[in-house]
């Protein structure tokens, strides 16, 4: 089995969307840790957030991670995974970190389009488009340090994936 893929980027950047097709396109499982921490807490991310605060859900994020982390898996994180040096460390000493990058008018364009308010609680209460750049920007660094491979992620789910594959040089499974 292959070393795990750890997808990173910002909310809204297509995480789910293209781990779920570069699992088909690779016939490795699929994982995403926030449905995770969702199926083995039994609340949303907006609820944990509420209930304990930003640091918990940050320590349940990470443990989250190492939970899902297996070989021959594709891994969705969170869109703050990165803010923690020992997630940063996990990811690339453990598998491959591929960062999907957007600008911040196209996050909170998809942001607003398909609001999954449940899931993406707002970090700071401001309007998506003001948040995502100031988000980007504090974050942008973070990325860049975890990352193997950067990829764009404005194009189509299947040419983000031909782009993975290219930046792993990996075939898909036949």
């Amino acid at each position: 089995m292959s070393l795990p893929i750890y997808l990173i980027g910002a909310r809204g950047c297509g995480k789910t969307t293209i781990g779920q097709a570069l699992s088909q396109a690779l016939g490795y499982a699929f994982r995403d840790t926030d449905h995770h921490l969702q199926i083995t807490t039994q609340r949303t991310v907006a609820e944990i957030v509420a209930a304990e605060g930003w640091d918990s859900f940050r320590a349940r994020e990470s443990e989250s991670l190492q939970a899902v982390t297996a070989p021959g898996t594709i891994i969705a994180t969170g869109g703050g995974m990165v803010l923690a040096e020992v997630n940063r460390r996990f990811m690339r000493e453990h598998g491959q970190v591929i960062w999907l990058n957007a600008p911040s008018t196209v996050l909170a364009d998809r942001l607003v389009r398909q609001p999954e308010a449940a899931q993406r609680p707002t970090l700071t209460g401001r309007p998506i488009a003001e948040e995502m750049g100031d988000i980007l920007r504090q974050r942008a660094h973070l990325y860049h340090q975890a990352a193997h491979h950067e990829v764009n992620a404005m194009q189509s789910p299947d040419l983000v994936v031909e782009a993975i594959l290219q930046s792993l040089s990996l075939a898909r499974a036949s």
